[in-house]
């Protein structure tokens, strides 16, 4: 009887069934043939919407999407064109530069493509980029910013796996540079043979590029400056930020309309939000029942016969991790997979906080992972491609972060510098 409900199950998740759906009935259906109580499953529930931390995601997305669809992407372009768009390369790094901060504030990088790639694609085509490499930097990039604060992901895994989100945030920043570093040299080199002419450092253009950006430019100050200086928590940066975008937005640029305008970004943002809430709220019954079933226990000793040390562990899991962020989205694979894997990293010796960057960084990489990374099919919707054309741009991006993926795994250096003192 057990067993032809489990198939119903799968069988409804392969013809495309919400996965929130399939969560919940496969984690109701394993705790009544369990003998377990169902209300343990609302119990949890109950217990993720008292976590204060929860407040965060709402907020910072609100904030990111209110920046999105203002002008606050053509200040920042400008402002980081007039920074670094006279080196070689220049105008991909500002590219680069600009996707990851929206994407560290949207938590999507569906958002990033979509909202950003209209506006950076041309750029990128009248400064002699070729068709290919200007879609999959843009396809590349709209994941480039997770690693960095205020990442959702980075929030949703704080919560998840219990550890402290501001020391996370802290984490994140010098892998996340590590990723930048590499995508910024191969766009100097693939400027290497630009024909276009360079762009003329100005004093006066930085000078005015600030003052347009000016409101803009005091984000980062609130949520890094107030956490770290002690002024206030990662709550109340969130509803700071959230604030003060919705304030400057609409009353001081007026970017946005109040009637026209807001509505559909409190909709489109916490449509986002609701979903991963769903998710989240679905995937505990789920994980709860793995975690009392001992399976990440099961999974530990089943790899002791294989796995002697922690760099083969730490291999093993990156190959997993892959394969599980092109298929899954980052927010049910952090649900699902966290609980399974910290109790058997913790035997192999992995720090907290580098499993954490290293399990987000893969996630991160799996966006552009074929056969079916997100990404690859938003820039298909979004620029009208075909998705076999995005697998092949993006092949020479993928190997890169694979790259940074190797050194962020194996140099634990770079994840924990900030708490080695």
């Amino acid at each position: 009887m057990s067993l032809t409900i489990y198939l119903t199950i799968f069988g409804f998740a392969l013809f495309g069934a919400p996965i929130f759906a399939v969560m919940s009935a496969f984690a109701l259906t394993a705790f009544y043939f369990s003998g377990i109580e169902l209300s343990a499953v609302a119990i949890e529930i109950y217990r993720l919407a008292s976590a204060p931390t929860i407040l965060t995601i709402p907020l910072f997305t609100f904030a990111g999407y209110v920046l999105a669809e203002s002008k606050a992407p053509v200040r920042l372009l400008r402002l980081c064109n007039a920074f670094l768009g006279w080196m070689p390369g220049g105008v991909a790094i500002v590219c680069l530069a600009i996707c990851a901060f929206f994407t560290a504030f949207t938590g999507a990088s569906g958002v990033t493509i979509i909202a950003l790639g209209g506006l950076l694609y041309p750029i990128l085509i009248q400064e002699g980029y070729s068709e290919k490499f200007s879609l999959g930097l843009i396809t590349t990039c709209g994941s480039l910013g997770l690693l960095f604060p205020p990442s959702l992901p980075i929030i949703l895994y704080g919560i998840i796996a219990k550890v402290d989100i501001d020391q996370l945030f802290l984490a994140g920043l010098l892998p996340g540079f590590i990723l930048m570093i590499i995508l910024g040299s191969y766009a100097v080199y693939q400027s290497r043979s630009n024909p276009k002419k360079k762009h003329v450092f100005s004093f006066k253009e930085m000078r005015d590029s600030i003052f347009e950006a000016r409101f803009e430019l005091p984000l980062p100050v609130f949520v890094l400056g107030g956490i770290y200086g002690g002024f206030v928590t990662a709550t109340e940066a969130s509803a700071l930020s959230a604030f003060y975008v919705l304030v400057i937005n609409c009353f001081v640029t007026k970017d946005l309309s109040l009637r026209k305008d807001l509505p559909k970004v409190i909709v489109e943002s916490l449509t986002l939000v609701g979903a991963i809430l769903l998710i989240l709220c679905c995937a505990l019954g789920l994980t709860n029942y793995l975690v009392d079933e001992e399976i990440p226990m099961k999974i530990l000793e089943a790899m002791r016969t294989l796995i002697t040390n922690k760099y083969l562990f730490l291999l093993v899991l990156n190959v997993f991790l892959l394969i599980v962020g092109c298929l899954m989205d980052i927010f049910s694979a952090i649900i699902v997979v966290v609980p399974l894997i910290i109790p058997i990293a913790e035997q192999f010796g992995v720090n907290p906080l580098h499993l954490a960057i290293v399990f987000l960084t893969n996630l991160e990489i799996g966006y552009i992972t074929p056969p079916v990374g997100i990404n690859l099919f938003i820039s298909s919707f979004r620029f009208n491609r075909p998705v076999i054309e995005l697998y092949k741009v993006s092949i020479p991006f993928l190997f890169l972060m694979l790259l940074a993926l190797i050194i962020i795994t194996y140099i634990p250096w770079f994840t924990l510098f900030w708490f080695n003192s």
